[in-house]
C-alpha cells in the first residue's frame, strides 16, 4: 500500500495509522488539521500517543526532523495543547 503519510518526514506505520484512524488519510487533511488538532484526535480515540507525535506531526508539516524543531515551537505547541484540555474540562 502506499500511504502518503508514512512518506512525510517523521511518521511511520503506527502514527499513520493513528492518523488515518482519526480521518486524516493525506497531507492535505494533515496540514488542514494541523499538529495540535491531529494530536488531540489521537489523544481522545484512545492512543497511547506521547508528546513525540506531536513533534513528529509539527515536523512533518515543516519538513523538519521532529528533534529540531525549535523548543520555543514545541512550548507553544504544548500549550496548545494544555489550553484546549483545560477548556474541555470545564
Amino acid at each position: 500500500m502506499n500511504d502518503e503519510l508514512q512518506h512525510l518526514r517523521n511518521l511511520g506505520k503506527t502514527s499513520a495509522q493513528w492518523l488515518h484512524a482519526v480521518g486524516i488519510h493525506n497531507a492535505t487533511d494533515l496540514r488542514r488539521r494541523g499538529a495540535v488538532d491531529a494530536y488531540r484526535a489521537v489523544k481522545v480515540r484512545g492512543f497511547r500517543a506521547s508528546k513525540v507525535l506531536l513533534y513528529a506531526i509539527e515536523g512533518a508539516l515543516m519538513d523538519l526532523h521532529w528533534n529540531d524543531i525549535p523548543s520555543e515551537r514545541k512550548e507553544a505547541l504544548n500549550k496548545q495543547v494544555e489550553a484546549i484540555s483545560s477548556r474541555q474540562k470545564n
